[in-house]
């Protein structure tokens, strides 16, 4: 089936589409919203000149919604619409165990007329992390929650080591409650790595994240 898959850029949705793709399906896009006043990617605060090369290097075509924060749910309708135009049958979520997140898709594909489908649903958090690794994805953590994690993570990619540090921590190594946020720059469905620099750390109070841009 063809399909349009919510890419965040980080792990989950990665490890998502990997698995829509494994599987015989055919993507039509990659939906990822934009913060208009930002101008990156919400939530995971991704720069837009390294998503335009994350879809070149994926040869999957980027289905960009710009929207402040309360017309996100129309304008991410308003892309499912131009999925389903290039003939996307479902919409692929990278969520796991968070009914209110799934719930808030369904409604979404529901407006439009698309399936909603989670590859995700309830496979085992760590087991999820772990198995993205020994796939051989690159995933950049991009941004931290201070009170979780330390800032020198900010910057490096994700591996076994870490997610032995995050355990010691005692906190969720899959982050799926906001610990921290990944791009994935690398991988088996990327034709080429995606080529990057890490700049400057931004303190935000509650958060840390580091700018992740193309290297040029």
């Amino acid at each position: 089936m063809k399909f349009v898959i919510s890419y965040s850029c980080g792990k989950d949705s990665t490890l998502s589409l990997h698995k829509m793709i494994a599987a015989g399906h055919t993507p039509v896009g990659l939906l990822v919203m934009v913060n208009k006043d930002e101008k990156l990617s919400w939530f995971h605060g991704v720069d837009l000149g390294l998503l335009e090369q994350i879809s070149a290097s994926l040869n999957i075509p980027l289905i960009k919604c710009v929207s402040g924060g309360e017309e996100y749910h129309l304008e991410l309708e308003e892309g499912l619409r131009r999925a389903k135009e290039l003939g996307a049958e479902l919409c692929v979520f990278g969520d796991i165990d968070i009914e209110e997140h799934m719930e808030w898709g369904m409604a979404r594909c529901n407006a439009v007329g698309l399936i909603p489908y989670y590859p995700l649903w309830h496979r085992n958090r760590e087991e999820n992390t772990k198995e993205l690794i020994d796939l051989g994805y690159q995933c950049v953590i991009k941004c931290i929650r201070n009170a979780d994690l330390p800032q020198d993570l900010l910057g490096k990619v994700l591996d076994h080591d870490m997610v032995t540090y995050m355990k010691e921590l005692g906190i969720d190594v899959c982050g799926e409650n906001g610990e921290y946020h990944t791009v994935t720059v690398g991988g088996p469905i990327f034709h080429t790595p995606v080529p990057y620099k890490c700049g400057e750390i931004l303190n935000l109070g509650n958060t840390s994240v580091i700018s992740v841009t193309p290297l040029e």
